[in-house]
């Protein structure tokens, strides 16, 4: 066999049986496998951060890798935000790239890169394949490292005659490494301090370790950009760290211990003038219950054993909106109404959020796939990876129209694989953080010249439209009214929709 059915059959060894892929010449002769190689389900991107994102959401919803596989450094280089955004996830992610043949390298062709300088930002292990004989072996070794812990982005960098020419046998069957558990004694004898929190991120944040956390009858804070996170009624108590520093400061106020389980010290966003970064109290004492690399759940379970567990509040029956004009608040309040138990949530909504999520709070209980890294146009990517990861998951991508534009090619990939989700486009018609923010950085006055740069109209970006381009069927709401009518349709059908929400002017 030669060295690309030979990855190929290290991949689908080691239960990796999705590829969400862009590629190009140096990458033909794994895409050419595919048809001798039955197993292995290759997904066409049109642009490399749908595949990055599509990843960074398989492996949120699974745990499990999805491989990515692009075209040389500026092929890598269009993936390299969702890859960010992924890192800052812990998401397990196999991304291989392809690269010149070794002969080809020395002439400087107009593609030739640094392919291993564009991956390392964003990788916590890359290898450039030094000879086909070593495919099957190198391949089970960037498996091995993609799973961490925690999860990370392996980048294998193949030289396309390592693909064309023999390979050896395919590598192992990797053993998918097991986290250390850490003492609790020490942590056990803080509990009885005054003003004790917990701060909960990574594979901490499950229902298993939030079940475990609400034992301990102390306050229970959720880092609000971990990469999947428990939301809805059951789980309403665990409050997430809010966005803006003043309601975070506010929120953790009188906490002069936090115990941090896979998580760390809680940090604004940005910087701001006269304002500290962190957020927790200037005196309060740090306490690690958990590493990122330990198992949070194992040490909560371990810490909450013997204390009973309280009951989880139950969502009740939600009332649809009145009729009136469009705002996040009347939409949150639908969603939350309609929303089906067990469904997946991406958000990317941005200056929308907090209004929404309050809502979503009372929910049935879903799964949320927040912001992570903060590079814009995650959310529709990862609505796509989530869908592939849970087909009999009803998933529901909120996102903003600004954001939506750096990746609206995966609209295409939904309507390709008929995947199971509900787009909403909140249509502001402008980049509305940024005039928030403008102004949290000592501007106060937004010149004719400034508002030119946070402004998307002139002309209207008709999202309806740009769906329906898409193959995916697609409305325009513009009232509360038509909003819960089309979105109570979308919950009662299978496969993607579209939902331009324009909401009313402030």
């Amino acid at each position: 066999m030669n060295g690309a059915e030979c990855l190929l059959r290290t991949l689908l060894a080691n239960g990796i049986d999705l590829c969400l892929m862009n590629p190009g010449t140096s990458e033909m002769q794994f895409v050419a496998a595919l048809d001798r190689v039955p197993g292995m389900r290759g997904v066409l991107c049109l642009q490399e951060g749908v595949c990055s994102g599509a990843a960074d959401g398989y492996a949120r919803m699974t745990g499990r890798p999805a491989a990515t596989l692009l075209h040389l450094g500026p092929g890598l280089a269009n993936g390299l935000s969702n890859f960010h955004n992924a890192r800052k996830a812990r998401s397990p992610i196999l991304n291989i790239v392809g690269e010149h043949s070794t002969q080809h390298l020395r002439y400087d062709a107009p593609l030739t890169a640094d392919v291993e300088a564009f991956a390392r930002p964003v990788s916590g292990w890359v290898r450039t394949l030094a000879f086909a004989g070593n495919m099957g072996a190198v391949a089970a070794q960037a498996i091995r490292a993609a799973y961490g812990p925690p999860g990370q982005v392996a980048s294998l960098i193949i030289p396309a005659d390592h693909s064309w020419s023999p390979a050896g046998a395919p590598g192992p069957a990797v053993q998918k490494p097991t986290r250390a558990v850490p003492s609790v004694d020490r942590i056990r004898t803080i509990l009885n301090e005054p003003g004790v929190a917990l701060l909960l991120g990574g594979s901490a944040l499950s229902e298993q370790g939030l079940l475990a956390a609400s034992r301990l009858g102390i306050p229970v804070f959720l880092n609000r950009n971990s990469g999947r996170i428990p939301r809805g009624a059951p789980w309403s108590p665990a409050q997430r760290v809010p966005y803006f520093p003043e309601l975070a400061e506010a929120l953790l106020a009188g906490i002069r211990h936090m115990i941090l389980v896979e998580a760390e010290a809680p940090v604004s966003f940005f910087g701001y003038p006269n304002r500290r970064s962190t957020m927790a109290p200037e005196d309060c004492v740090f306490h690690t219950l958990a590493a990122q690399n330990e198992d949070g759940v194992a040490a909560l379970e371990a810490l909450g054993a013997g204390f009973p567990a309280p009951a989880l509040p139950r969502p009740a029956p939600l009332k649809l909106p009145a009729d009136g004009p469009l705002t996040p608040d009347t939409i949150g309040a639908a969603i939350a109404a309609l929303l089906p138990e067990n469904a997946i949530v991406s958000d990317e909504m941005v200056s929308s959020s907090e209004p929404v999520h309050l809502h979503l709070e009372r929910a049935p209980a879903h799964d949320l796939l927040p912001v992570t890294g903060g590079s814009i146009g995650q959310g529709l990517p990862v609505a796509v990876g989530a869908a592939l990861a849970c087909p009999d998951r009803k998933v529901i991508a909120l996102e903003a129209d600004g954001s939506g534009l750096y990746t609206p090619q995966s609209l295409w990939t939904m309507a390709r694989e008929h995947l199971d989700v509900t787009v909403v486009i909140f249509a502001n018609r402008r980049y509305r953080i940024l005039d928030v923010e403008m102004k949290r950085t000592g501007t106060t006055v937004i010149g004719p010249r400034a508002d030119e740069l946070v402004d998307l109209t002139r002309p209207d970006i008709d999202w309806r439209k740009l769906g329906e381009s898409f193959g995916v069927e697609s409305v325009s709401a513009t009232s509360t009214s038509e909003f819960v009518d089309h979105l109570r349709a979308a919950m009662n059908r299978k496969g993607p929709f579209l939902i331009e929400a324009v909401l009313a002017c402030e």
